[in-house]
């Protein structure tokens, strides 16, 4: 059975969100990714929310919830809390609504995500270290001010507007059979879900739906596998978007019922997913919009017993801080054994750094950085620390570059 109990949310609700939306939104395409099919061995298609309107997914289930509100609630203005995405989805909603929005940011939020956010006309306050505390502090507001608090996910009207990605996809390519996409709280997994698994039970068919979390940031399998909401203690990953340390409680009703699975992926397969984006797809997306290409590239379909014919993934966002990116790159291209970081200890004798520099040129690699150290507290005198940076081209090319210094007597120790 598709559903055991009622859920917050049904397809009525969601084919009305998409009539809500109707001119709001833009239709983003459904790009076919020759390169992941190959990788994986069947039809792969890119579902490019990271082309929305303010960078993702988020202005959909944003305009749902306050296009509701009554001529009251508007007046008394809104309050939301985000570490970007959501932040720019509820204060462009705010601007096209006529509504007055305030809205709590982390410390430390990208540039980017806080210029777009105010340049979109919200009121910004700093506030927490992470979304739970900024969320925290939202909620004090509405409670003190009667200003409406927008949650991120946690409220059907969310979760409506998130699940008309489920339609389009359907729309776009009718014989899909898997579908992955990120899941921090759980509003677009949960609206997703209903949508595409209500509209496959009218046809009589199955469509597996699966969620995918950053290792370091995962309290759904937890949650699930206990069958209540587990928080977690702390929560650390370069997918700020979906960095949320415990689900919500509406989502997860649905998730419980209607998600096949949530698997979870390195920091090194975010970073490996989003150059593989850039590289072979020509598509920014910021980390939490690559997990589900993390998950491909990781083989979680197949640890699953998963045989997918066509493969949906939802980019589910595109606002990544060019600082965060090129550490992300460099992150990639290390996992991906292109980009190798070496530190040797060697004697302060003339000659040493020659042999070093032709046993990496005739290994056709290419330093891009050199230091050299001959004081400091762990070296003894007479000693130099050298770290060289350089271009690798993969795995096995890093390690005949390592092999051959070892072969002249050096040490080198690799520090990715």
């Amino acid at each position: 059975m598709i559903q055991k109990t009622t859920l917050p949310v049904s397809l009525s609700d969601i084919e009305d969100a998409r009539d809500l939306l109707e001119g709001i939104i833009v239709r983003t395409p459904m790009e076919h990714s020759r390169a992941l099919s190959l990788a994986i061995g069947s039809e792969v298609y890119l579902k490019c929310e990271n082309l929305q309107r303010a960078g993702s997914f988020k202005v959909r289930g944003a305009y749902v919830r306050m296009a509701k509100l009554s001529a009251e609630e508007r007046a008394r203005g809104v309050v939301a809390a985000s570490a970007g995405n959501h932040a720019q989805g509820v204060a462009q909603a705010a601007r096209r609504l006529g509504i007055k929005a305030r809205i709590y940011m982390p410390l430390g939020v990208a540039l980017p995500k806080l210029t777009a956010t105010r340049d979109h006309g919200a009121e910004v306050i700093l506030h927490g270290h992470n979304v739970d505390e900024a969320l925290a502090e939202a909620e004090r507001y509405a409670t003190a001010t009667g200003a409406v608090f927008v949650h991120p996910f946690d409220n059907p009207d969310i979760i409506a507007g998130q699940g008309t990605i489920g339609l389009e996809i359907l729309d776009q390519l009718p014989d899909v059979d898997t579908v992955l996409m990120g899941v921090g709280g759980g509003g677009l997994l949960a609206g997703v879900a209903v949508a595409i698994k209500s509209r496959a039970k009218e046809l009589g068919r199955e469509i597996k739906i699966i969620g995918v979390q950053a290792e370091n940031a995962a309290a759904y399998p937890p949650s699930l596998a206990a069958d209540a909401l587990v928080p977690l203690d702390t929560v650390r990953t370069i997918a700020d978007g979906i960095a949320v340390g415990r689900p919500g409680q509406l989502p997860f009703q649905i998730i419980r019922e209607l998600v096949d699975e949530v698997v979870t992926v390195s920091e090194d397969g975010l970073a490996r997913a989003l150059v593989f984006l850039m590289e072979r797809s020509k598509l920014v997306v910021e980390p939490a919009g690559a997990v589900g290409v993390a998950a491909l590239l990781e083989g979680k379909l197949e640890e699953l017993g998963i045989n997918p014919t066509k493969t949906a993934v939802i980019l589910s966002g595109g606002n990544i801080d060019p600082l965060l990116m090129l550490k992300v790159i460099q992150r990639g291209l290390s996992a991906a054994g292109r980009y190798l970081t070496v530190r040797m200890m060697l004697d302060d004798r003339p000659g040493e750094l020659a042999t070093i520099s032709r046993v990496i040129a005739e290994s056709d690699a290419n330093v891009t950085r050199l230091d050299h150290t001959r004081v400091g507290g762990s070296l003894s005198m007479g000693d130099v620390a050298i770290t060289i940076d350089m271009e690798t081209k993969g795995h096995e090319h890093s390690e005949a570059v390592l092999n051959n210094l070892r072969a002249e007597g050096f040490q080198p120790m690799v520090m990715n």
